[in-house]
């Protein structure tokens, strides 16, 4: 073969070879993209597709990202103005000069024309809706949402009525050009009437950056009226005698056509607005009142409904963001099933928690990639079996999921989906990757798994609701600083400290679960009697007192006649949903309980006064909370010199030195010996710890605080540990035993007084209060009162403001934490001293008070306030500090029903360990018993 032949032959075989190579790499592209296809997402196959999908705009999206208010032209030009209400200016002028004339706008008209009603459904119809509004002084609102196939939930349907017309607009279909009704909304010579508005008045802002000014909510003036309950179903039968069916509120509003029942439904809601409000209000105008001699006195309730209907016009809507996406819900999955509070029992692995936070991690994103609810994605009760199980197959997973659904006993609509979810089905390969031990870090496995579904090559659609999520820094928010260095290097600056100084804070004591679950126990003829947390409602139901009836929030029913209801009692608060979110500023990532009446005060009040103490523990962000704390501590220095009575223990001194120095001389200076509190401890724990490594100087200034104490003799290292005792917390005492080894039960032994007032004088000198010659002071002998760092506190039965001082100064001699002169434990004894300006001591009965707290202050101020006052002196102690709180934050978003006046009435169950009568009756039992044995 010549060259030429066998270079053609060369060249036929490279084109061969190129074409095969070409086919090949073909084949297996179309493979991927079949691959691909198969592993679509749902909601590429969905028909029809989601009616948001079509959204142009979208204001509330998916992404971690704060919501952003609408900023209007003359707004400040800086970032600030997303947490301002754009209509503030005009709802505070309508709070603040308030006028009963709206009441006259209100017809008494109750007819429904079938064919007095149009459907809005196109642009140019909902201008000129628009145009007829804006000339209307009066016009009745509703809103209906759909939530399941939602993340954030959207307004499917608006209704309004004026005098003369029913309108229904179509919220979908005019989404994007809903704002054509925002300068009605926001008009403040228009009234709106709504009933419930807490919701809609938020939901309205978040789609449409409406902002309703000027309203009148017909279930504020229910609140107001003290009515047995504030539905609209139930104003609507009292009023107009129309039954309203309440299932068509579950039914699916995004179904276009609408069915005629659901139309109906619709119009109803609004229609009868206006003439309920009528009625309300001609009640409102005739309620007795005393000294009502004018016009203003006469209209007080009125203008009060309007007043606490124009304050819900002042809340904003917030997006509720998390730390760490499904952070609130799996610490609330973990808590309530590690202690055994869960639906069905389960045994629980070392790894549950772990895998927990994963699962909701990731129900989370897939929640907002594809825009659905939580619960549509993966229910809680799924996500605790997959945890606790730990499957290992495909068929596992599918199991482990609809056999959970399936045992929920759920009677609400998510009853009836799919179980396992179209998102589990069609994206399985997320969660099996889950459950393996070697994932590497878990932000980066969330990215990546983000990255797939929403990335160039993303297998999920794309929408207005979801596009942002692709920014990394969106996915999470690390609690770790990051180290920014000055220009100069000196390291990072002080604002980056505060900063890491505050997350620290908030990691440690911002509270790890949602502290308002919003369950919901009903009697047994269906009224609503409260909302309650999981654990009280399962308590119910594992004891078969109660039956399930709903299930997202739980709800239950009493299989019993309960003894009273919340309108027996003037406490609506307690039968208003509440939101875990700040309020004073909506901060919805994290918050810390806050007690509006501090509880040195609340722990001494009557049972049947503070019972209903969750009526004034609020939820503050870390900032709200330092500005309350300082409020609060500022009004107690108030306090403490309105009553004469101090608010902390200034000094104290060992006995022994009393007694010498009392022994020496008969004009003993007390301003010349004894040290702080604080001071003892600090100095004693310092010794114990670090004393040997101590510059000289410092241990001996130390060392001289101490000797201070014990009267200037030489200290041993025995004296130190009974020196830091003296200042411990019976908590801080229990942690210091344990690190020493010791058994608990010597943490019991009691801080000694010797019988003999020689060896154990105690003697409390006040140098600021007020009082007689004389001071009852009760003191507490027992096996863990002052060795627990607790101190005895004055009786205020005698204390008088108008009296002049007589005593000293604050100083509290202390003897030996354990031992008696003897060396043996002391036995319990009860006395009273009795401390009079030459140190005589006497006795009573005994209580507990710490030496670094307020001391006896608290019980002070609240036996003064029931001797002088009774327990109308409480109620008003409890509206001040109220009202301080108020003045304090300004808070907006404060539950409905919430009110500084609020009474704190309680009537107690038969059976209740609070009830009075059994009160008493168990304490004679017990003197009897006592009596018996002796």
């Amino acid at each position: 073969m010549d060259c030429k032949a066998k270079l053609k032959l060369a060249f036929s075989l490279t084109i061969a070879v190129a074409i095969s190579i070409i086919f090949v790499a073909e084949i297996q592209k179309q493979r991927k993209q079949r691959k691909r296809r198969s592993l679509s997402c749902y909601l590429n196959a969905e028909t029809p597709p989601k009616p948001q999908q079509n959204f142009k705009r979208v204001i509330a999206d998916n992404s971690y990202s704060q919501f952003k208010h609408l900023k209007l032209q003359d707004a400040p030009s800086s970032g600030e103005y997303v947490n301002v209400h754009p209509y503030k200016v005009e709802i505070g002028e309508l709070l603040k000069n308030q006028n009963a004339e709206f009441v006259e706008l209100f017809d008494g008209k109750i007819e429904m024309n079938d064919d007095e009603y149009v459907w809005v459904k196109t642009e140019s119809q909902l201008e000129e809706l628009a145009e007829i509004l804006s000339k209307e002084k009066v016009f009745a609102v509703d809103t209906e949402q759909h939530s399941l196939r939602s993340f954030l939930g959207f307004t499917a349907l608006i209704q309004i009525s004026t005098k003369n017309k029913d309108y229904l607009v179509d919220a979908i279909a005019l989404h994007d050009v809903m704002g054509i009704l925002r300068p009605v909304f926001a008009n403040p010579h228009i009234l709106k009437v709504f009933h419930g508005a807490d919701n809609d008045v938020l939901w309205l802002q978040r789609d449409f950056h409406i902002y309703v000014v000027n309203l009148f909510d017909t279930a504020k003036a229910c609140d107001v009226l003290s009515k047995p309950q504030k539905s609209l179903a139930y104003l609507l039968e009292t009023y107009c005698g129309i039954a309203k069916n309440k299932l068509l509120q579950r039914e699916d509003w995004r179904q276009r056509p609408l069915p005629v029942e659901m139309m109906q439904y619709a119009r109803i809601d609004a229609h009868y607005l206006l003439y309920i409000a009528y009625c309300l209000a001609s009640e409102l105008k005739h309620l007795p009142r005393e000294n009502s001699s004018c016009l203003d006195d006469k209209l007080h309730f009125v203008l009060e409904a309007s007043r606490r209907s124009n304050t819900t016009c002042l809340q904003l809507y917030t997006k509720e963001i998390e730390a760490y996406p499904g952070e609130s819900a799996a610490a609330s999955i973990i808590s309530r099933n590690v202690n055994n509070q869960g639906s069905f029992q389960l045994t629980f692995n070392d790894k549950f928690p772990d895998l927990v936070r994963r699962l909701c991690a990731w129900r989370d994103i897939m929640a907002r990639v594809h825009d659905e609810s939580l619960r549509y994605v993966l229910s809680e009760q799924a996500i605790t079996a997959l945890a606790a199980k730990v499957p290992e197959t495909e068929m596992d997973i599918y199991d482990a999921i609809s056999t959970a659904d399936l045992n929920s006993d759920t009677t609400n609509v998510s009853s009836f989906l799919q179980s396992p979810s179209p998102v589990v089905c069609s994206h399985f390969e997320d969660i099996h990757l889950l459950f393996q031990e070697n994932i590497g870090e878990i932000d980066d496995l969330f990215y990546s798994i983000l990255q797939n579904h929403l990335g160039s090559n993303g297998s999920c659609p794309l929408s207005k609701h979801n596009y942002a999520l692709l920014s990394k820094t969106s996915l999470k928010l690390p609690n770790r600083l990051v180290s920014i260095s000055k220009p100069n290097g000196f390291g990072p600056g002080k604002q980056v400290a505060r900063k890491a100084s505050r997350d620290l804070f908030v990691q440690k004591f911002s509270c790890k679960s949602p502290v308002y679950h919003n369950c919901r126990i009903y009697a047994n003829d269906g009224r609503l009697l409260c909302y309650c947390d999981r654990k009280k409602l399962e308590w119910y139901l594992n004891r078969d007192l109660a039956k399930l009836v709903e299930d997202d929030p739980p709800a239950i029913m009493l299989l019993f006649e309960p003894k009273g209801r919340p309108e027996d009692e003037g406490n609506d608060f307690y039968i208003q949903s509440k939101r875990n979110i700040c309020v004073g500023c909506g901060e919805g990532d994290h918050y810390l309980r806050y007690r509006i009446i501090p509880s040195c005060y609340r722990i001494h009040f009557p049972e049947h006064l503070k019972s209903h103490r969750s009526h004034d523990i609020v939820l503050l962000c870390v900032d709200c909370h330092e500005i309350a704390h300082a409020a609060a501590e500022k009004y107690k220095r108030q306090t403490a010199t309105e009553y004469g009575i101090p608010l902390y223990i200034r000094k104290v001194i060992d006995s022994h030195q009393v007694q010498n120095a009392t022994e020496s001389s008969t004009d003993v200076n007390f301003e010349e010996v004894g040290v702080s509190p604080l001071q003892l401890r600090t100095a004693a724990m310092a010794l114990l710890r670090h004393g040997p490594r101590m510059p000289a100087n410092r241990r001996e200034e130390l060392t001289q605080i101490i000797a201070k104490y014990y009267g200037g003799r030489q200290i041993t290292n025995e004296d130190l540990e009974r020196a830091l005792l003296v200042g411990m917390s019976p908590q801080e005492r229990r942690r210091h035993e344990k690190k020493r080894g010791q058994a608990l039960r010597n943490s019991r032994k009691c801080t000694q007084i010797e019988e003999s007032s020689q060896a154990n004088g105690v003697e409390i000198c006040n140098k600021q209060a007020h009082g007689k010659n004389s001071v009852q002071i009760d003191i507490d002998v027992s096996s863990s009162s002052v060795a627990n760092g607790e101190m005895p506190s004055a009786d205020s039965n005698e204390l008088n403001p108008d009296v002049d001082k007589v005593l000293k100064d604050d100083c509290i001699p202390i003897s030996d934490p354990d031992l008696s002169e003897s060396g043996k434990p002391m036995n319990r004894t009860t006395r009273t001293v009795q401390c009079s300006g030459n140190g005589n001591v006497s006795s009573s009965h005994d209580t507990k008070y710490s030496l670094l707290g307020h001391g006896p202050h608290g019980k002070q101020v609240v036996d003064y306030l029931l001797k002088e006052y009774g327990e109308d002196g409480i109620r008003q102690f409890c509206q001040r500090w109220r009202q301080v709180f108020v003045e304090a934050l300004h808070p907006r978003f404060l539950p409905a029903g919430w009110d500084i006046m609020h009474s704190g009435r309680r009537d107690f169950g038969d059976f209740s360990v609070y009830n009075p009568a059994n009160k008493v009756f168990t304490e004679s039992q017990e003197r009897e018993k006592s009596e018996d044995l002796a």
